[in-house]
């Protein structure tokens, strides 16, 4: 994984300027100004949801070729599944066993009800094991939602050919990092709040260990964000895994990379 540094709103951020508020160098003649040494947490892992209800039932629906899934709820109330509840316990059982100074204090969560369980569930365990205080506040935040998919929302594949199939023409067309569903989301979208995100956080958490409990997609913009992805690198990377695990660390005023996607834990959590 290449070193790249830290990009907020589409700006690189270094080291020299005092101030987190900067303006490009553009045609007005205005100075850029890099963002203060500092104003970064110590380390930023993020995560994925454990299984949800919603991930089974996809999984089986595409494997049938069904047109729908048995879902009535809203995206935002699908609950873990039983096997993704066991994830999160392993992963608060990670959290509890990386270095002190590693080990997240702060965590940062979507208000999805799955990300919710999820963050709850670990930190629990983290928490049963002497790792981090029991009373250690989760702040959730809806920039870290999910993408929202608009008229294509609870679609397997199959149905979105047969019943849109204009708009699955459409999204072959123009790729999953700008094609935007009627009422929806584009991964440019969702990569707009995460950098807002992005931040808030740097300048809340700077100089902490801080955990992002979040979604496939905002994950993904995550990293494309941080490591100023490529079109063509984005959309090469494989799909986030249920509580896996990646990090970036704090070093020389940047955020660089130092893991992505792992699930080695999760694996180790089954024996």
């Amino acid at each position: 994984m290449a070193e790249l540094g830290t990009t907020l709103n589409g700006q690189h951020q270094s080291t020299q300027s005092q101030h987190h508020h900067v303006t490009a160098q553009g045609q007005h003649g205005t100075a850029h100004r890099p963002a203060a040494a500092g104003r970064l947490p110590s380390v930023l892992i993020a995560t994925r949801h454990g299984e949800s209800t919603a991930n089974v039932e996809f999984q089986l629906a595409e494997a049938a070729g069904a047109l729908s899934v048995p879902i009535s709820c809203r995206d935002a109330d699908i609950p873990l599944s039983l096997h993704g509840r066991r994830q999160a316990q392993t992963l608060g059982h990670w959290w509890a066993g990386l270095p002190s100074a590693d080990r997240p204090r702060s965590v940062w969560c979507s208000p999805y009800v799955r990300t919710a369980e999820t963050a709850r569930i670990a930190l629990a365990q983290a928490a049963g094991l002497g790792a981090v205080p029991v009373t250690l506040a989760v702040r959730y935040d809806e920039r870290l939602r999910d993408r929202e998919l608009g008229v294509l929302e609870m679609l397997p594949k199959a149905a979105i050919e047969a019943k849109h199939p204009e708009e699955a023409a459409r999204r072959r067309k123009m790729g999953e990092l700008y094609y935007r569903p009627p009422g929806g989301e584009s991964w440019a979208d969702v990569a707009l709040r995460v950098r807002s995100l992005l931040r808030d956080l740097c300048e809340e958490e700077a100089g902490r260990p801080v955990l992002l409990v979040a979604h496939d997609c905002t994950v993904l913009m995550l990293r494309y964000a941080l490591d100023r992805l490529t079109e063509e690198q984005l959309t090469a990377l494989g799909p986030v895994h249920n509580c896996s695990t990646s990090l970036w660390r704090a070093q020389e005023g940047r955020l660089r990379p130092d893991g992505w996607n792992g699930v080695e834990h999760l694996a180790a959590g089954e024996d």
